[in-house]
């Protein structure tokens, strides 16, 4: 239990290391130390595209969008409200504008009933199977309508808290929980009926 309790704490002290880093770097900025923006993208720059390639599947494509939440980070820093958190701001920013790139762009959602199902891992190595049946996990989440996606994006795979996802993507705390509950329910669904099928395919094999 100790070792656990440790690394929360060593973990909320880089929080809390990054997020004065964070107002310092802002307030450096709009005092016209241009340059300071550079320890924000620096600090930032591999959350925001990581969160960018959860929407897009496309690293190319999540590096420009990444780019252009930076831009529009930089000349909108006047507008962050200090008593939330500068990443909390900026994740909402970038959220709001990959979700607007990816709409404009009509990106091409993959059908449910196409997502392959689970693999069954005991043919193959731990590790592959892990990858690959999280891989599954991610295309069936990115087949989901947008507002189930992107809720569940936030809360599993960037690790947000419901508060935080709210506020990300401009909706009351019980708009995402109600998401992130129908999105589960959702895929619980597709994988069971995978599953379902499976077992009749070998039945009738049999």
């Amino acid at each position: 239990m100790q070792p656990a309790a440790g690394a929360a704490g060593q973990k909320q002290m880089r929080s809390r290391v990054g997020a004065a880093e964070d107002r310092a770097d802002v307030d450096r900025v709009l005092e016209g130390d241009i340059s300071a923006f550079g320890g924000i993208v620096r600090r930032w720059q591999g959350p925001l595209v990581n969160l960018a390639y959860r929407f897009c599947r496309d690293r190319g494509h999540a590096e420009d969008m990444t780019q252009e939440a930076f831009l529009r980070a930089f000349h909108g820093l006047g507008t962050w409200r200090r008593e939330a958190a500068f990443s909390t701001w900026l994740f909402a920013l970038a959220t709001n504008l990959y979700r607007s790139r990816l709409k404009r762009a009509g990106a091409v959602m993959i059908p449910l009933d196409e997502i392959a199902e689970p693999r069954d891992p005991r043919p193959e190595a731990g590790d592959l199977a892990e990858r690959d049946e999280e891989e599954d996990l991610r295309r069936a989440v990115l087949a989901l309508p947008a507002k189930y996606r992107d809720a569940l994006i936030l809360f599993y795979f960037h690790e947000m808290d419901v508060a935080a996802a709210a506020r990300s993507l401009g909706v009351p705390e019980g708009t995402v929980k109600a998401r992130l509950s129908r999105g589960r329910n959702m895929l619980r669904d597709k994988f069971s009926q995978a599953g379902s099928g499976r077992q009749t395919h070998a039945r009738e094999a049999e």
